[in-house]
């Protein structure tokens, strides 16, 4: 599956809040609600395995959940179960897509007709960040960590190369949904970067003026 013609045009989606994947990034999932594990199950009967992870928003005055425009499909590529049932998984993003309708009925899980057009790029080669200055997000990076109270392998860190780096950070630190989502619309690595040193910013910003009022 190296071309958007490749991909199949409806795929079983998991809304799922601030669970983040993005392109060649890889997603742990411990699944146990009923309705998921049916979808793993059928899931696995396919030749593409794919899921699409999609961030899901409350409309306000309701207590309806739409799905975001835009998610990421990974492949189902490691598959366990435990001796109660559940299943715990591995997605390897593959890439992004737009929802174009959520398709009823048949399923106890969502699904959603899909294109993959304008994110080609998301199936070839690692990306390039031309302008990353390692050292200065490192810095900003520490007094993140350090600021929210956090801990992590920096060895692990300081050699991963870089698009590995910029989207195993904006995946895995806490974001909301809504900062989750911006990351993974950023239209280029350059553009993640950019946006996940102004949520770090933002967040230590936060931080320090929350303490100083208490």
């Amino acid at each position: 599956m190296r071309l958007p013609a490749d991909l199949p045009d409806t795929i079983p989606v998991f809304p799922l809040p601030g669970a983040l994947l993005l392109p060649r990034a890889r997603l742990p999932l411990h699944i146990f609600e009923p309705r998921y594990l049916q979808m793993i199950d059928d899931t696995l009967k396919t030749a593409h395995r794919l899921i699409g992870m999609v961030q899901p928003y409350e409309v306000p005055g309701t207590q309806e959940k739409r799905l975001h425009t835009i998610g990421c499909a990974g492949r189902l590529t490691q598959f366990s179960e435990t001796e109660d049932g559940r299943y715990m998984i591995t997605l390897a993003g593959m890439s992004r897509f737009r929802v174009q309708q959520e398709v009823t009925g048949f399923t106890p899980y969502r699904r959603c007709d899909v294109t993959w057009d304008g994110f080609s790029a998301d199936l070839g080669a690692t990306e390039e960040d031309k302008t990353f200055e390692r050292d200065a997000f490192l810095d900003v990076l520490g007094r993140y960590f350090e600021t929210m109270d956090l801990s992590t392998d920096w060895d692990s860190l300081k050699e991963a190369d870089n698009e590995l780096l910029i989207n195993s950070l904006s995946m895995l630190c806490p974001f909301d949904p809504e900062e989750k989502q911006a990351l993974l619309e950023a239209p280029s690595l350059t553009t993640r970067r950019e946006t996940l040193v102004t949520l770090l910013e933002f967040a230590m910003r936060a931080t320090s003026d929350e303490e100083r009022m208490q």
